[in-house]
């Protein structure tokens, strides 16, 4: 059965922004991919907002900010509520994505679209899968079926293969790579053959990439020459993808004795390269097979480095004897260290700037790309600063008059239930002469009190009481639960020793506040509650250093892409996620070719598309009057029933009554119905076309025209021969002939139909009745 196949590009389309896909099959909405671009524009999020609330599901392929960037906001701020599911490296690694992010953004300047809180539930919320395995959609999605495949690329990559019923075949593969690396397998396409729909990028469709032999080499040269000069090495890199393919390489040439380069200092710099690293060595069973290998064998451990050192802070750079390597993110150079060492090291001509991933159009990164021989740049340099003089005294004030006006509506708070609390209590009535005062005044009796009328009858004496609310305790299987708070001691801050000396040693005057000054410098003791503001300066900067671009991305190229096309040979092609001329290039090429053998798309941000196999197809409503009026007949797949009824839009008005009686109009009136019909036809044609779903109504028996059976199955004559013994009947074969009691025969054409040959009579029926039984006839 084909279902409706609509597919929108919400982002990357004919351009190399971050990745967002729409895809609707029948009524499952799907959503490929939630990514984000490298400056966090709100924006840029409105289609996908407004897709939000009638999705059923979310595929992620990769952990980087292009694919899955916006998942902390929208989950954040309750827009994306539906399931996302993600290979399990996947969601472990975009969750230090987005740290190292949101920290690189936070430590420079005001940033409060999302929180690492934000990130904490978006990721926990996450189904992981590992490859292969199938995951069953319920609910508008019964009988959709998705499965992440590898991918290359970054570690847990997938390419999504998407199931219909076994009809519908639609595979979602973008930024994969083929090719076998240091630390991942390349991904495999003999599984993916003739799919009903491919959707995949056009990235590399006009990129032929270098041998992986010379871009190590040049990465080496270009390294060794900057060492020797005495400079050092900036290497813009991502936080936990193809980072780990580069330090990998970078390990195995500090290894080698020959290549000299022990005696030059490395580092990782990153908000979470100790997280990254630690878990990289849990994920061998996702890396390549020679790291499995190795691993299983001598149980080494490829991240378990000798020479590369883990930097979490600037400090810890600053550390490192020069001349030195830093591998850094960002690699788009917008925020983070490795915006920082940049501003630090270009005005040096000794340095060297190594880019190796193209961003967008817009960050600085792809500026140098686009122009390695600029040699002035107009920047802004962004930093936070901790407050001083002025600006700290005010923010003192400011934060002395918040604490007292909470402490003011605390207490206005307070006083306002105390004088509740006095209101409830009862007061005790006045004394009456003549009559017996209690002699307690903690008794309260209510002998002088109103009758109170009811069924149930009220206590004659209530005592007074404090409010006190009975401690619940909780129980598990061991017993009480315990309360860490009760069994902690306070914190006692100890005087420093230098203030506490003998009274015989006398200290110069100052000498107190030194040996406190060089106390906090040795302990690195520093208030974290000291407030801070974030600054803009411009600045120019005079590029000097040599700035090279190593293609380090790990996608495949031209050549093999259209390779991979000519192989898979699918029936539908969407192309996204490329420049426009690189899309339209490579969609002539498949046509010139005949790769595709349907149509190929190549949609436009906020276009959407009908990709549904089948081009007389379309959509209605079955109105219950029609429904309970069907008569199902059984199949070994489904149950079918032959319908009759008619098409109404409820938005266009139906012809008067007066116009169906056609016999006794005049010719005029024949006119005007007949225009009335045309006008009805073309209106329902425009509104099919404009997405109104059209129902389908029960007809009149007398319209309802009638129609030759329909037989539905294939029976084997050798099935069939065993229902004629069980019947009573003997059968056996004669030359491929199923001869019944020697009266009658059934036999099966080379088209598949079977004849029944023989004289009328009682038993002539009755195999014949044993025949039709075999069928679902509708």
């Amino acid at each position: 059965m084909t279902s409706i196949i609509k597919f929108t590009a919400l982002q990357g389309a004919l351009d190399e922004g971050p990745l967002a896909y729409h895809l609707q099959i029948d009524d499952f909405n799907l959503l490929l991919d939630c990514g984000w671009d490298e400056d966090f524009t709100e924006e840029k999020l409105q289609p996908l907002i407004s897709v939000c609330g009638k999705l059923d599901a979310v595929l992620l392929t990769y952990p980087d900010l292009y694919h899955l960037g916006a998942i902390p906001y929208l989950v954040g701020k309750g827009h994306l509520t539906c399931p996302v599911y993600a290979t399990m490296p996947v969601n472990k690694m975009g969750q230090l994505f987005m740290y190292d992010l949101y920290l690189s953004r936070h430590n420079y300047e005001e940033f409060d679209l999302f929180t690492l809180d934000d990130i904490d539930n978006a990721f926990d919320k996450m189904v992981t899968l590992k490859y292969s395995q199938t995951v069953s959609f319920s609910g508008t999605g019964q009988g959709i079926r998705a499965i992440p495949l590898a991918a290359g690329h970054m570690i847990g990559g997938a390419i999504w293969r998407i199931v219909k019923d076994g009809d519908e075949d639609i595979v979602y593969a973008v930024d994969f790579n083929h090719k076998k690396e240091r630390h991942l397998n390349g991904c495999s396409f003999d599984a993916l053959s003739r799919p009903s729909l491919l959707i995949t990028d056009a990235f590399n469709a006009n990129v032929q990439q270098e041998k992986r032999r010379d871009k190590d080499g040049r990465l080496l040269t270009e390294m060794i020459q900057a060492l020797r000069r005495k400079g050092n090495v900036l290497v813009a890199v991502d936080t936990a993808g193809r980072s780990l393919e580069l330090i990998q390489l970078l390990e195995t040439l500090w290894r080698n004795p020959e290549s000299g380069l022990m005696v030059y200092s490395i580092a990782l710099l990153n908000n979470v390269c100790y997280n990254v690293l630690e878990f990289a060595k849990s994920q061998m069973e996702w890396m390549s097979d020679k790291i499995i290998r190795s691993f299983e064998d001598k149980r080494n451990n490829p991240f378990n480095f000798r020479h590369i050192k883990c930097c979490h802070t600037m400090a810890d750079v600053d550390q490192l004897p020069e001349p030195k390597v830093v591998l850094t993110s960002v690699p788009d150079l917008q925020s983070g260290f490795s915006r920082e060492l940049f501003v630090r090291w270009c005005e040096n001509p000794q340095n060297s700037i190594i880019l190796t991933s193209q961003t967008s159009s817009s960050t600085l990164s792809r500026q140098l790309i686009d122009s390695p021989s600029v040699k002035q740049l107009h920047i802004n340099v962004k930093s936070r600063v901790k407050l001083d003089g002025e600006e700290l005294a005010e923010y003192h004030k400011k934060k002395m008059e918040e604490k007292m006006e909470e402490e003011r509506l605390r207490a206005e708070h307070e006083d306002q239930e105390d004088s509740e609390s006095e209101l409830s209590d009862e007061e005790p009535e006045a004394h009456i002469p003549g009559e017996k005062q209690d002699q307690h005044d903690l008794l309260l009796t209510n002998t002088h009190t109103k009758s109170r009328s009811g069924f149930f009858k009220q206590a004659k004496k209530m005592f007074p009481m404090f409010p006190y609310v009975e401690e619940v305790l909780k129980w598990d299987q061991y017993g009480e639960i315990i309360k860490l708070e009760n069994f902690q001691f306070s914190e006692v801050k100890l005087v420093d020793p230098p203030l506490q000396m003998a009274p015989s040693l006398e200290l110069e005057p100052g000498r107190a506040e030194e040996i406190m000054e060089v106390d906090e410098e040795v302990t690195g003791v520093e208030d974290d509650n000291i407030p801070t503001k974030c600054v803009s300066t411009p600045r120019t900067l005079n590029i000097a250093a040599k700035i090279v671009y190593i293609d380090f991305e790990g996608r495949s190229d031209n050549k093999s892409v259209k390779e991979l096309l000519e192989k898979m040979k699918p029936r539908q092609l969407i192309l996204i996620h490329g420049t426009q001329d690189s899309t339209m290039s490579l969609a002539k090429y498949c046509r010139d070719n005949e790769v595709c053998l349907g149509e190929i798309f190549t949609p436009g941000v906020g276009e959407s598309l009908d990709a549904t196999t089948e081009s007389h197809i379309f959509q209605v409503k079955l109105m219950d009057s029609l429904v309970s009026q069907l008569n199902f007949a059984k199949t070994p797949i489904a149950e079918l029933a032959w319908l009759d009824g008619e098409i109404k839009l409820p938005e266009l008005e139906q012809p008067k009554s007066s116009m169906e009686d056609g016999d006794d109009l005049s010719e005029e009136n024949k006119e005007e119905q007949k225009a009335e019909k045309l006008k009805a036809l073309a209106q329902q044609e425009a509104a099919l076309k404009t997405g109104h779903v059209p129902s389908l109504h029960r007809m009149h028996a007398s319209k309802i025209p009638p129609h030759k059976a329909i037989f539905f199955n294939e029976p084997k004559l050798s099935d069939l021969k065993q229902v004629m013994m069980k019947a009573g009947f003997q059968a056996e074969f004669n030359k491929g002939v199923l001869v019944v009691d020697d009266k009658i025969a059934v036999r099966k054409t080379v088209a598949g139909i079977i004849q029944l040959e023989g004289c009328i009579s009682e038993e002539y029926y009755k195999v014949r009745s044993l025949l039709y039984d075999q069928y679902a006839i509708v």
